[in-house]
């Protein structure tokens, strides 16, 4: 008999892409922390509860035609989710 799949727990996302992303799609994407880096990238910091929400927000980045350059899961002890970025 196989098991049930695990119930994912919520989770901290960073994800970065390329280019500065405005500040006028913070709403869109819902409570995040919006960050401009030195380096030209942008990171979308966030609050995830599931990998149907994490999907969610990939696709919203492809929609904007912007290039994901990572996914990855924080700490949360090391970011605080303002959603003003």
């Amino acid at each position: 008999m196989t098991q049930p799949p695990k119930r994912q727990e919520p989770a901290v996302y960073r994800l970065r892409v390329a280019g500065h992303l405005d500040q006028y799609w913070s709403p869109w994407f819902g409570v995040l922390t919006l960050t401009h880096e030195g380096d030209g990238t942008t990171s979308l910091t966030r609050d995830v509860s599931d990998q149907a929400e994490l999907h969610g927000l990939l696709t919203k980045i492809r929609d904007l035609g912007v290039i994901l350059i990572s996914v990855e899961v924080i700490d949360p002890l090391t970011v605080e989710i303002t959603g003003n970025g």
